[in-house]
């Protein structure tokens, strides 16, 4: 069939009539409305889970807005804070705290030191948690349906525990893979080792987001992994080659291996959205957005994008021997060595693990919007389908 000028620029004309229509049609349907939060991770989003098990994290954790530890391995707020803060939702309580909770608007599973895969060593001697992530999916379970029996006893249980439907109509939220790779490089793995595993840590992921869909979850917002090989704790510990060193002062090897799993994690959500039809899946690339706070983090008024606020000692600030708030014991006395720096808003890195929160609120920003995200659509938009 032949076509003249004409009936070509009738038909672009059409085209773009019917994309603005679209787009008109998603905008009229308006922004979602979450009523709750489910989250799942390790310590980038943990708000009390490893606290409540293990001990809470010490002062000066909690500085910057809480004005005392609060759960949360940081000076202050967290990614996970912004977003709840964004979705008009009360910061999450953590599962596993049983003082001063309230779950009406959803839990936090999240605990530090979590992986995807089960670790086979204890807390104690690796640092990392035995709380994986599908022992999170556990917990979530029977939160679900213990809430909801609990919940008939009306009362105070009403207005502390989530309703049924909230469920179905919550944003699932994780941020968890970062631990599965340094755990591996602190057992003296090379990176192809590292990156042979993989695969599984992936499909283990894979299973646990099937799983909340079986039971009701549709909306989901995934966080992929950051530049491991530009974080404290990991070039302090394991040195690399001066060639191997890029030109912000991370090690290239580690952020290879993340930029990797990132890959696989991609690949994984495609996979997802052909197996999961009703599922609304985001994924959101935070390893660009934490590269460029690293690498371009003065011209954002980070002054220190590489060293630590908090701790003590070395090129980086410090040692994993005597970590933020850390203190001597010195003439009978406990003296405070590995204390906070004046202006943690100046420093992209809180503890050599975690972010401040002036750099979590950049992530936050520059996220919420969409822009760093597939597909392209912000937050508040995440309940609608491709």
């Amino acid at each position: 069939m032949a076509f003249d000028g004409s009936s070509i620029i009738v038909m672009a004309i059409s085209c773009v009539f019917l994309v603005n229509l679209t787009s008109s049609l998603v905008l009229a349907k308006g922004p979602c409305q979450f009523p709750a939060i489910f989250n799942f991770g390790d310590s980038n989003s943990d708000t009390g889970g490893l606290s409540a098990a293990f001990g809470q994290a010490p002062p000066p954790n909690g500085m910057s807005y809480f004005g005392h530890p609060a759960g949360r391995y940081c000076d202050g707020r967290l990614v996970i804070d912004f977003l709840a803060e964004s979705l008009g939702l009360a910061y999450l309580s953590a599962f596993l705290d049983s003082l001063g909770t309230n779950f009406t608007h959803g839990a936090n599973f999240a605990t530090a030191g979590s992986t995807i895969r089960p670790q086979n060593t204890t807390l104690h001697q690796s640092g990392f948690s035995p709380i994986s992530l599908n022992v999170q999916f556990y917990e979530f379970h029977d939160f679900h349906v213990r809430s909801q029996i609990v919940r008939k006893r009306g009362g105070v249980y009403e207005t502390i525990l989530p309703k049924e439907e909230d469920f179905s109509s919550a944003l699932y939220t994780f941020d968890i893979g970062q631990n599965d790779l340094t755990s591996g490089y602190f057992l003296n793995m090379s990176v192809d080792e590292v990156k042979a595993y993989v695969p599984d840590v992936l499909n283990q992921f894979h299973t646990i987001i099937k799983d909340i869909y079986d039971v009701g979850g549709r909306y989901f917002w995934l966080h992929n992994t950051g530049p491991v090989g530009c974080l404290p704790y990991v070039m302090e510990r394991i040195p690399v080659l001066a060639g191997q060193i890029d030109r912000y002062g991370c090690a290239s090897p580690f952020n290879e291996v993340a930029q990797f799993f990132n890959q696989g994690l991609k690949k994984t959500v495609q996979q997802l959205r052909k197996d999961l039809p009703h599922a609304a899946i985001t994924y959101v690339d935070v390893y660009s957005v934490k590269y460029s706070l690293i690498s371009q983090g003065r011209n954002h008024g980070f002054n220190q994008p590489l060293r630590t606020c908090c701790g003590h000692g070395g090129k980086y600030n410090y040692n994993k021997n005597l970590g933020c708030g850390g203190k001597v014991h010195k003439q009978g006395k406990d003296v405070l060595v590995a204390a906070p720096c004046q202006d943690p808003s100046t420093h992209v890195n809180w503890d050599g693990v975690h972010f401040t929160e002036a750099a979590n609120r950049y992530i936050f920003e520059r996220i919420v919007d969409g822009s760093f995200s597939d597909p392209p659509r912000p937050l508040n938009m995440a309940c609608y389908r491709n």
